[in-house]
């Protein structure tokens, strides 16, 4: 597993798989192990995906300083990866709370991104996260699953208390399909994700939602959001706020997808992932030259 250094000396991993250009993947969680990504629904027959481990997750160290953990304090993490790869741009892909690092690495940095990806962005960087509300209503459309009458007191009485759910019962809610597949997803979060970093990732200080609205608005590079029917954190219509957000950006909705589209329906989800990053005619981000 290749290892870097950060600005503040914390030796960070990434994984890479796949043939082909570059695509950074910053995974969601918040700081949950890059390895619940596989390989995106098979976009490595397309892309060389490189999957960084968040600090403390994976393969990464935790850092001396745990304030660090704060997604704007990672920023610069991404900016390090780009380098280690030598590329002048990258293309980024994020999934879930990756998105509000990956929005916030574009406004910082918007000279290196070349094609950005949002997968399920719950737009907390945007001061407008998923409410109670959204999640109820999406739950509400798998009525007509065996799972359902079971799985939903469950899922209202964690929405209500705030208290550690079964991810055996309310798990299902994330995805599109519960079958053994998707339950071995859900039972390995806990020993993936990093404590202390998911409590800090999405502390509100790491966010002034005006001025990255502002920011983004000045960002050029082409913008793919992709939300999924299913997904209540966030529903696509939460999820088009984020797609509001950027002034070049296309907006699409996976038909019978939750949380992760990849899992749902992986040649559906590879196939419009790969169109967008790879366009007819695109030459693909440029290589450092300096």
């Amino acid at each position: 597993m290749p290892i870097f250094t950060a600005p503040d000396g914390t030796q960070l991993a990434y994984r890479e798989s796949g043939e082909g250009e570059p695509l950074v993947v910053l995974p969601g969680g918040p700081s949950r192990a890059s390895a619940y990504l596989g390989d995106l629904g098979g976009l490595t027959a397309h892309r060389r995906l490189i999957l960084l481990d968040l600090r403390g997750t994976g393969g990464s160290a935790p850092p001396a300083d745990p304030a660090t953990h704060r997604c704007d304090r990672q920023v610069d993490d991404v900016e390090a990866l780009r380098v280690r790869l030598g590329r002048e741009r990258i293309d980024v892909l994020a999934h879930s709370a990756g998105g509000s690092l990956a929005m916030l690495y574009a406004a910082r940095y918007p000279h290196r991104v070349s094609r950005l990806v949002l997968v399920t962005v719950n737009p907390w960087a945007l001061g407008r996260p998923a409410t109670v509300e959204d999640r109820l209503a999406a739950a509400r459309l798998r009525r007509g699953e065996p799972w359902f009458a079971e799985a939903f007191p469950a899922f209202e009485a964690w929405l209500a208390d705030g208290g550690e759910p079964d991810p055996a019962v309310v798990g299902a809610f994330f995805h599109g399909r519960w079958d053994d597949a998707a339950r071995a997803h859900e039972a390995a979060a806990d020993a993936q994700t990093c404590a202390e970093g998911e409590e800090r990732f999405l502390d509100p200080a790491a966010f002034d939602p005006p001025a990255l609205r502002t920011a983004l608005a000045e960002v050029k590079a082409p913008v793919l959001v992709l939300a999924g029917e299913l997904d209540g954190g966030p529903r696509p219509d939460r999820a088009r706020l984020v797609a509001d957000a950027f002034p070049n950006a296309a907006f699409a909705v996976q038909p019978g997808a939750g949380h992760y589209p990849w899992r749902d329906d992986p040649g559906r989800f590879a196939g419009r992932i790969r169109d967008f990053l790879d366009p007819p005619g695109r030459t693909g981000p440029t290589a450092h030259r300096g």
